[in-house]
């Protein structure tokens, strides 16, 4: 397939073929084709563009685009730039772009999703995640959504959740009693998925276009 952007002499930084992501195994890498592919990176020119034009999504670009915030803190958006930012070097790359997506894509496996968001609540990247960082996600999660909730609640929420997740009463949870407390709550993954990553390419119906009249000439 012909790739318009491919014929770029000098490639942004951290530029990754279409083809090479969209074939990528195993499944967590990439659920596109290489159409969709493509079409994902008008969308990233777009936002690594936004504030600083060059080639790589910083953190206020990736919160202004996701949460059409500038200079916002909250661990809730730090995390999830976090998960995109593979090479924990503070930029998001094409390739990290696309494989991070990959995760949310509605036919990505389940069980990455889960493996995802229990990354994105071990906030100290212990293989665990403990009563403080669940504390501090569910804070996070509902300022995030502007939900005023007193602190009582709060607890009341972690308490609940841990009663029931941590079923080796260690205090804490690892990947497995996560992956069991998930499968009898699936709404804890509901937010990994975004539905409109299945028809992606019809976001950027002129891109397509170009690509598809260039196979035609080639």
């Amino acid at each position: 397939m012909g790739c318009f952007y491919s014929k770029n002499p000098q490639p942004i930084p951290g530029y990754e073929d279409p083809t090479i992501l969209a074939s990528e195994t195993p499944c967590e890498y990439s659920e596109f084709t290489v159409s969709e592919v493509e079409a994902l990176y008008e969308l990233f020119k777009k936002i690594s563009s936004s504030i600083i034009d060059d080639g790589l999504i910083h953190k206020e670009e990736f919160e202004l685009a996701l949460f059409r915030k500038r200079n916002w803190r909250n661990l809730f958006a730090d995390r999830i730039f976090d998960l995109f930012d593979y090479k924990r070097n503070g930029v998001i790359e094409f390739g990290e772009f696309v494989r991070s997506l990959g995760v949310f894509h509605p036919n990505a496996p389940t069980a990455d999703k889960v493996a995802s968001a229990f990354r994105l609540y071990d906030l100290r990247r212990t293989g665990y995640i403990e009563r403080e960082e669940l504390y501090e996600m569910v804070l996070a999660l509902l300022h995030e959504s502007d939900v005023v909730v007193l602190d009582d609640e709060v607890e009341m929420i972690v308490d609940k959740t841990f009663s029931e997740a941590d079923t080796k009463g260690d205090g804490r949870i690892d990947p497995e009693e996560w992956k069991e407390f998930v499968s009898k709550n699936p709404s804890l993954i509901k937010n990994m998925t975004l539905p409109y990553l299945k028809d992606i390419t019809l976001a950027f119906p002129s891109f397509v276009l170009r690509t598809e009249v260039e196979d035609s000439e080639t």
